[in-house]
């Protein structure tokens, strides 16, 4: 039977230790790659099994294969030309590196020793490295530099040379939530509507939610409401490019009021509606179900 994966995409991550593989498996996380760190090249094979699976929709996969697995490491050649033999599967080396001078400096900044020569200067590990590298990097389809990137130039250079139809990466997540059950750990920011008038003081409204359009009018038509988004609103509208610019993917703005149920989440209906024209938006009622007897 003919497989149906002749779209899946492979990435193996390799390179100098200290070169930036962590940023490059974040950025194509935020790509939307299945993304797998230090992977042993000897159970590479088997995860081929797993990726050619009819059963699962993985189409883009980046494995990221380093010398902390180094007692592994003889096996990447033939893993990869078991790569190659595979015809439903496109597979791409990206190979990072930089100047032993600025490896140096990197590892003296995270005090870390190198995985080569633990306990003793890390220059002698790098040349061990790169001499264990030399062919490696000569097959890979890419090479990056990292001497002189900053993560988050680094970062920028991966999305643009791997981003499929410059799709847009940033999105902005609205949670609602109930003080009483806690702050939501994962949040940004974070907005306070427990002033508001409250709908659950209203009888025919308490056993409802926000969704509800007699709770969201009831919510709306104060003054107070109305100042609070319009200024919140602006703070956003400013914000987001920022944090755009600044190399976020996600970010996560929550607003809260009293159990999660009304105020907070007619808001952040509110909020990612107004945000949806120029970010992707997205939206979790956190508490919404939690009240008594629901």
């Amino acid at each position: 039977m003919e497989s149906k994966h002749t779209e899946t995409s492979l990435v193996i991550i390799t390179g100098m230790s200290g070169a930036g593989k962590t940023v490059a498996i974040q950025s194509f996380e935020d790509l939307g790659y299945y993304c797998v760190d230090n992977l042993p090249p000897a159970l590479l094979p088997k995860f081929l099994e797993l990726m050619r699976d009819s059963r699962n929709n993985i189409r883009k996969v980046a494995l990221v294969m380093d010398l902390r697995g180094r007692e592994f490491f003889d096996s990447l050649f033939e893993a990869l030309d078991v790569l190659g033999k595979e015809d439903w599967l496109e597979e791409h080396i990206l190979f990072l590196d930089a100047k032993d001078e600025k490896l140096v400096s990197r590892y003296k900044e995270t005090r870390r020793a190198h995985p080569l020569d633990v306990g003793g200067l890390p220059l002698n590990g790098i040349r061990q490295e790169r001499e264990i590298l030399d062919q490696l990097r000569g097959r890979a389809q890419r090479i990056i530099d990292t001497t002189s990137l900053k993560p988050k130039e680094l970062r920028d250079k991966i999305v643009q040379k791997y981003t499929e139809e410059k799709q847009e990466i940033f999105s902005v997540h609205m949670v609602s939530f109930g003080f009483k059950y806690g702050l939501p750990i994962d949040a940004d920011l974070v907005f306070d509507v427990r002033f508001l008038p409250n709908p659950h003081y209203v009888p025919t409204l308490q056993p409802l939610t926000g969704l509800n359009k007699d709770v969201s009018s009831y919510v709306f038509k104060w003054s107070e409401t109305q100042v609070f988004n319009e200024k919140v609103l602006d703070l956003l509208q400013f914000m987001l490019p920022q944090y755009k610019k600044e190399g976020k993917s996600q970010l996560v703005v929550a607003i809260g009021c009293t159990g999660g149920q009304h105020r907070s989440v007619a808001l952040s209906e509110f909020f990612a509606n107004e945000l949806s024209s120029a970010y992707i938006t997205h939206v979790t009622h956190r508490d919404i179900d939690k009240r008594k007897g629901h």
